[in-house]
């Protein structure tokens, strides 16, 4: 959203962005710019709750013997490499989110988690058999591709997103038959925690 203006002697470059903004759709119509003036009001308010149910689902998530890994910046983990990216995340922290936390600009990371986004990514224990029974069991998480909506959504990178990549390179990039990605929306957090442990449960038999 916003504007450009061109002098004359620039009218090729105005003609090149014209056809740009045709071709590619660059610019959103004056409803889509209001619709999304009006979330800015309650983006604060969202971002905080999704913060926060993600963070307590990848802590249920982390102590459930049907889950191998947890995936989420938020948490210390269990490894040398996710405690390094956990105090990566830590690093890039604005003061404000610091401030939410509750934590002052020189103190270290939370040893139990902070919230960081609401993304989250686990391998279920097993293959692509018990992936699938979570994603068709799960009754909150949706499945989708369209991630970082209100609503909880779930999606299998390697039958979706990264589909299309070839087995021996979704390997090299950690993306097995048994990863599954949520997108944690800002409903109630309990029933959201119970929902995930449910399914994880039926998947499993853990």
């Amino acid at each position: 959203m916003g504007a450009l203006i061109l002098p004359e002697s620039n009218a090729k470059f105005a003609e090149k962005l014209r056809f740009l903004q045709n071709a590619i759709g660059a610019v959103p119509s004056p409803f889509d710019s209001w619709l999304v003036q009006r979330g800015l009001k309650t983006l604060h308010l969202r971002m905080k709750q999704h913060g926060l149910n993600a963070l307590a689902v990848a802590r249920a998530l982390e102590n459930t013997p049907g889950v191998e890994e947890v995936i989420y910046p938020g948490l210390p983990g269990k490894t040398e490499a996710s405690r390094r990216k956990y105090e990566l995340a830590w690093s890039v922290l604005s003061s404000h989110a610091r401030k939410f936390i509750g934590a002052g600009e020189g103190d270290g990371p939370p040893v139990d988690g902070f919230p960081f986004s609401g993304m989250i990514s686990f391998r279920i224990r097993g293959g692509l058999k018990e992936a699938e029974k979570f994603l068709t069991s799960a009754r909150l998480f949706q499945l989708a591709e369209s991630l970082g909506g209100v609503e909880s959504l779930a999606e299998h990178p390697a039958l979706m997103t990264h589909g299309s990549i070839p087995p021996a390179e979704r390997a090299v990039l950690g993306i097995g038959d048994n990863l599954i990605r949520l997108s944690v929306g800002i409903e109630e957090q309990e029933d959201l925690v119970d929902d995930v442990l449910q399914a994880v449960r039926f998947a499993t038999g853990l």
